[in-house]
């Protein structure tokens, strides 16, 4: 199956709520336009009274960071965070296309062959979960995010796409897939495979083999633009200009806490309205999973060590302590819950969501002020 490019383009934005190319993602290989990337840039000022996690005024007194601690951070959060997020989840979707080479040798597959895909697909999804953390640079700006995880899907397009593309193009080429829309490819796409059917037959199994092979291709492109671009992508050598960087990395992390709550928790199980959408992973009923990996990514980077040190600069500040606590409790009540979250009763599901605002008024109204910056004209958040 060929969709038509201009109908699933379009589709794909409705869907997505973005404005998607008709033509394939630009050439990561090459580095964005910064500008295009700044996410309020002017600094906050050094004191002011902003509300904290409850109710309560708290004075938040900006740390002093210099240029020179800034670019410490931000080569950490480049080398140690970044890239490596994008190299695990490109190692999981490579071991998730040799399993489909060695297993799919002989169609059906079915039984434990098929599990072994399915345990390996759930490993590939929670890595992309992790690195959907990194909401600028090469990923967003050529759209190959959409490419790579078309979510949310609010009109199921995804469930009758790929069928329609198997069954159109029984010994599908990765280089084929590449062409095809968002909808068909990515994570998505592989969970439709591999948990709609109860077993595999010849033309599934080129399907999974091409999705993952196009989509390592993919995830190796974003890796390697990282790698060569780091220091425009994060503005490493700006930091004693403006605090760009900051503003872009702690805006993104923001951002994953915002619309994890609003696109995979509160509007798919319909907590303050009509239910829209589904929740990450529902075909494969894992979206705990989806949820943990991103709650894990969000401690990881929050209470990481260099980041404390800076925060602890300023003993008056109790915000990575607050942090800890709020993640660590959240932790706790998602490992109370069932595996598809959709089963759980709406009083824990709500008691989720309170607990994710609870993280996200602690960013914006304590961290950002905290570090001196300021939240994006992008926050989605109506906390």
């Amino acid at each position: 199956m060929k969709i038509n490019h201009a109908l699933a383009v379009a589709l794909s934005a409705l869907s997505a709520g973005l404005l998607i190319s008709c033509v394939k993602p630009a050439d990561e290989s090459k580095a964005p336009d910064v500008d295009s990337q700044k996410v309020a840039q002017d600094s906050a000022t050094s004191a002011s009274a902003t509300e904290g996690a409850g109710d309560t005024i708290a004075q938040i007194t900006a740390v002093d960071i210099s240029a020179d601690t800034e670019q410490t951070y931000l080569t950490h959060v480049a080398n140690d965070i970044v890239i490596p997020a994008y190299a695990d989840v490109a190692k999981q979707s490579d071991a998730l296309h040799d399993l489909a080479q060695k297993h799919c040798q002989q169609a059906p597959v079915s039984g434990e062959e098929l599990q072994a895909l399915r345990d390996q697909w759930l490993v590939l999804a929670q890595a992309w979960a992790s690195a959907e953390m990194i909401n600028f640079g090469p990923a967003t700006a050529s759209m190959s995010n959409l490419y790579i995880n078309y979510y949310p899907d609010e009109r199921g397009l995804v469930h009758s796409g790929v069928a329609e593309l198997i069954a159109s193009n029984p010994t599908l080429s990765p280089e084929q897939l590449a062409n095809e829309s968002a909808i068909v490819q990515g994570v998505p796409g592989l969970e439709e495979a591999l948990y709609a059917n109860d077993s595999l037959d010849a033309s599934q199994c080129a399907y999974v083999i091409s999705a993952s092979s196009a989509l390592s291709t993919r995830l190796k492109d974003i890796e390697k633009n990282w790698q060569q671009n780091s220091t425009e992508l994060l503005a490493i050598d700006k930091t004693a200009e403006s605090d760009q960087g900051l503003n872009q990395w702690f805006n993104s992390l923001l951002s994953l806490v915002e619309t994890m709550k609003s696109n995979a928790i509160e509007q798919p199980l319909g907590l303050t309205g009509k239910a829209k959408g589904h929740v990450p992973a529902a075909t494969a009923g894992q979206s705990r999973a989806i949820i943990n990996a991103k709650l894990a990514t969000l401690n990881t980077a929050l209470t990481d060590p260099v980041l404390t040190a800076i925060l602890g600069s300023n003993n008056e500040n109790n915000v990575a302590d607050s942090l800890s606590t709020a993640l660590a409790d959240t932790t706790t009540l998602l490992a109370q819950m069932p595996e598809d979250l959709t089963t759980a009763d709406t009083a824990t599901q709500q008691k989720l969501l309170d607990h994710l605002t609870t993280i996200t008024r602690l960013i914006k109204r304590q961290l950002i002020p905290t570090l001196g910056i300021r939240v994006g004209f992008n926050s989605t958040d109506g906390d």
